[in-house]
C-alpha cells in the first residue's frame, strides 16, 4: 500500500510533524523512565527554565521564554504545585505576579536529568550527522520562514493567483449600468448611507463619468460580472484623475479581482498620461486601505471631499 504522505505530498507537512512528533514524545516518555525521573515529557521546558534559573522565574517569562500561551503554562505550573515539584511564592513588590522555585523534592526529581539531557544531545547529534538533511536546522529555518508569512497567507496568494485566471477586465458598456449601480449602492449602504454624489454616478454613469472624461472598468469572473471601478476627471486640481467607485460582489471577495480593477484604473491613468491620481476612502475598510497601501497609495492630506463617509485621501504617483 503506497504511502499516504507520497500521495499527498508536501501539503500534509502539519500532518506529517505532528506524528513524529507524537513518536518523539512516546519515546521520551521511555527515556524518564530509563533515568528514573518521574516527570512528564509536556513539562520539560517549564522545569528545565525553573531549574536553570538561579533567580526565582515568574510565568509571563516562562510563557515568553519558552514561546507557549499564558493558559498553557499556568495550566503546567498547576500540575508541578499539585505534585509538590516547585515552590509559587507571591511577589512583595506586586503581589500580581508568582514567583517560581523548584521545591527540595523538585530538586532530587530533577537530579538525574544533567545524564540524561547529555545523553540526549548526542545521540541525536550522532543522528543528525548520520542525515543527509540536518531536521534541527532544517525546523529553525522553516520556522523563520513561517514568521515571515504564514503558510495561511502563502496559500491564499496561491489560491488567488489560480482564481485570477478566470478574471477578465473589460470596458464598461451601458449593458453593465444596472450592475454597476446595484454593486455600489449594496456596498455603501453596509458601512455607510447613500449620498447626493452617488447618486448621481451611479444613476447616470455615462453623463456624470463618462462623457465628463472618466471610465469604467468591469471585472468578469467566468464571465460573470464580479465588480466594477471608475476612473473619474478630477476636480482636485491637484490631479487629472481620481479612483472611485470600486465594489466587488461579496460572493466573489477574497479572489483578489479588487487588486485586478484597480491595477487596471492605474493602468488607464498611465494611458492617459496621468502624472497621478487620488483616491477617498474611510479607515474603517481596512481591507481596501491595505489593498491601497499594497498599490503604492499614500496618506495626503488638504482635500475636502464631497463625501460626508470620507475621512482619508491617498495619492499614487505614478
Amino acid at each position: 500500500m503506497q504511502n499516504i504522505f507520497d500521495k499527498t505530498g508536501v501539503m500534509a507537512i502539519g500532518t506529517r510533524l505532528r506524528m513524529l512528533s507524537e513518536k518523539v514524545v512516546k519515546e521520551s516518555e521511555k527515556l524518564y523512565t530509563l533515568y528514573n525521573i518521574d516527570l512528564k515529557p509536556k513539562w520539560f521546558p517549564v522545569i528545565y527554565l525553573i531549574r536553570e534559573n538561579k533567580e526565582p522565574i515568574t510565568i509571563t517569562q516562562i510563557a515568553k521564554e519558552i514561546g507557549h500561551s499564558h493558559v498553557s503554562v499556568v495550566k503546567i505550573v498547576k500540575e508541578l504545585s499539585k505534585e509538590e515539584l516547585i515552590v509559587e511564592i507571591q511577589d512583595t513588590n506586586d503581589r500580581r505576579k508568582t514567583n517560581l522555585t523548584l521545591s527540595e523534592k523538585g530538586k532530587e526529581v530533577t537530579s538525574g536529568l544533567d545524564n540524561q539531557l547529555r545523553d540526549i544531545t548526542v545521540a541525536i547529534e550522532k543522528m543528525l550527522n548520520n542525515s543527509e538533511h540536518n531536521l534541527w536546522l532544517a525546523l529553525e529555518e522553516f520556522e523563520e520562514l513561517f514568521e515571515e508569512k504564514s503558510t495561511y497567507t502563502r496559500v491564499l496568494e496561491e489560491k488567488k493567483i489560480r482564481e485570477s485566471k478566470y478574471i477578465n477586465i473589460i470596458n464598461y458598456e451601458d449593458k453593465h449600468k444596472e450592475k454597476f449601480e446595484e454593486l455600489n449602492k449594496t456596498w455603501i449602504n453596509k458601512y455607510f448611507e447613500i449620498e447626493e454624489n452617488d447618486i448621481l454616478s451611479l444613476e447616470h454613469p455615462k453623463e456624470y463619468i463618462l462623457d465628463k472624461g472618466g471610465h469604467i472598468v468591469v471585472a468578469l469572473y467566468k464571465n460573470e460580472i464580479a465588480g466594477v471601478c471608475a476612473l473619474l476627471k478630477s476636480d482636485n486640481p491637484n490631479y487629472d484623475y481620481k479612483m472611485e467607485k470600486m465594489a466587488v460582489d461579496v460572493k466573489f471577495q477574497g479572489k483578489g479581482i479588487g487588486l485586478c480593477l484597480a491595477r487596471a484604473v492605474i493602468d488607464k491613468a498611465i494611458e492617459l498620461k496621468s502624472k497621478s491620481i487620488f483616491l477617498e476612502s474611510n479607515t474603517i475598510l481596512n481591507p481596501a486601505i491595505t489593498l491601497y497601501k499594497k498599490l503604492g497609495f499614500k496618506k495626503t492630506q488638504g482635500y475636502s471631499s464631497p463625501y460626508q463617509r470620507a475621512n482619508i485621501s491617498m495619492e499614487l504617483i505614478l
